[in-house]
């Protein structure tokens, strides 16, 4: 099993240059982040109306 894990990761090693290696990993985090954050201030939002309408 780590043989094949090994593999898989040399494997990728060599066909992928390391700077697109590095720009993929930082756009998939930016993406990542963005989403999140969208996705915490629709929750913030949904609370306070939540709490507003039972008062």
């Amino acid at each position: 099993m780590k043989k094949s894990h090994l593999l898989l990761f040399v494997f990728s090693l060599l066909t992928m240059s390391g700077c697109s290696v590095i720009g993929d990993i930082f756009k998939a985090g930016a993406v990542t982040g963005i989403i999140a954050v969208i996705i915490v201030i629709v929750i913030i939002i949904w609370l306070i109306s939540v709490f507003r309408g039972k008062n």
